[in-house]
Formats: C-alpha cells, sequence, structure tokens
C-alpha cells in the first residue's frame, strides 16, 4: 500500500497549491481520507478530513473557508486545494487514510491507520 502525496512547493503568500494523494495497491473507496501537516517543532494535526463518498467533510478553524478536500474515486486520488496561503501554513502535508472502513471521518493522530510520504508547502511572506 502506498499513498504518494505530491503538488507542494514555494509560493507566496497569498497564493494557491492543489495537493493531491494517489493510493497504488489499494482502493481508497472504502476509506475516509484526511489531510495531516506538521510544521518543524510542532506536532502533527489534521488539516481537512473527507468521508468515503465525499458526503462529509470537515476542517481545521484555522483553514475553513480556504482550503477545500475533495476526492475523485474513479482515479483512486484525494485532493487538497489550497488558497489564500499564509507563512503559517508552510509545513509537511501528509495524506492519510483513517484505520477502519468504518470511521467516517478521521480527526486525529490515532484515527489514522496509514500515512502518505508527506510534500512540503512552503509559503513566503
Amino acid at each position: 500500500v502506498q499513498l504518494q502525496a505530491s503538488g507542494g512547493g514555494l509560493v507566496q503568500a497569498g497564493g494557491s497549491l492543489r495537493l493531491s494523494c494517489a493510493a497504488r495497491g489499494l482502493s481508497l473507496s472504502n476509506w475516509g481520507m484526511a489531510w495531516f501537516r506538521q510544521a518543524p517543532g510542532k506536532e502533527r494535526d489534521v488539516v481537512a478530513s473527507i468521508s468515503r463518498r465525499s458526503g462529509i467533510t470537515d476542517y481545521s478553524d484555522s483553514v475553513k473557508g480556504r482550503f477545500t478536500i475533495s476526492r475523485d474515486n474513479a482515479k483512486n486520488t484525494v485532493y487538497l486545494q489550497m488558497n489564500s496561503l499564509k507563512s503559517e501554513d508552510t509545513a509537511v502535508y501528509y495524506c492519510a487514510r483513517a484505520i477502519s472502513t468504518t470511521l467516517t471521518v478521521p480527526q486525529h493522530v490515532a484515527d489514522i491507520g496509514h500515512w502518505g510520504q508527506g510534500t512540503q508547502v512552503t509559503v513566503s511572506s
């Protein structure tokens, strides 16, 4: 099982990035998914979560209204559209699969059964 995150990079404050998470060896359609981020010296925190059929999404207060999580189960891929980026959004971003198919929307590190490798997002002010 492999979750391959891509799309990170360097962007100016106010700019946008779109992260992608493609799965290999696993069908994501049965799993709730999430994006987490971890800045240097800080804990890994959830950014956004999405249920199996996209009916439920949830966002951290810090990104609400700026980020959008989505998924395309046919392409076995989850996305994170990030707009109006701020310097405090700088972090390594990880896509993650829920620990169980019965967990609708993973929201904590303990909810995660599999992590992607991470992609760096750097926002310059």
